[in-house]
């Protein structure tokens, strides 16, 4: 097995290649999964370092080759200028837990589906309903990161799923 790196253990890229080796040893060492995964040995590690940020393709590479799906919204939530105004990070967690959050942040969705018919009816959205559509907003976006999170859930623990 490899050295563990010191300087890289708190990087996510690091992180989830200890976390492939668990499954396939090829990942115990940068060298051997720099070669497995066709990145310069050297680039990996700058990766791994943090002193350089991964392309995209790169980041879909490792994220494939480690299966770690998670591996895309964190970096383009984190490291893509687009991505940080529009991404939202999210936590992959047991499934039971997933599933009450999305149970959770849809227990409301007919009183959010009537306030917006409410909102909408006259085609403006006037001062005194800025309130309440800012809360539908706030409320939409717990529904979509919790389904976000159930969606890469699915890609890392489900066979053959994938993203399209």
């Amino acid at each position: 097995m490899g050295k563990k790196a010191t300087k890289a253990a708190d990087n996510v890229f690091c992180i989830a290649r200890y976390q492939a080796a668990k499954e396939n040893t090829i990942f115990n060492s940068r060298e051997t999964a720099a070669e497995a995964i066709g990145i310069d040995r050297t680039r990996l590690a700058r990766i791994e370092l943090g002193t350089v940020i991964p392309y995209p393709d790169e980041v879909l590479t490792l994220s494939k080759a480690y299966h770690m799906p998670e591996l895309c919204n964190q970096y383009c939530a984190r490291e893509c200028p687009i991505g940080r105004l529009t991404i939202q990070e999210v936590n992959i967690t047991e499934f039971d837990r997933l599933i009450l959050k999305v149970l959770g942040s849809t227990t409301n969705i007919n009183e959010l589906r009537r306030s917006l018919i409410k909102i909408a009816a006259d085609g403006i959205i006037d001062d005194s309903e800025k309130p309440e559509f800012h809360a539908v907003l706030e409320s939409l976006e717990r529904i979509s990161e919790n389904a976000q999170a159930l969606k890469l859930w699915a890609m890392k623990y489900l066979d053959g799923y994938e993203s399209e």
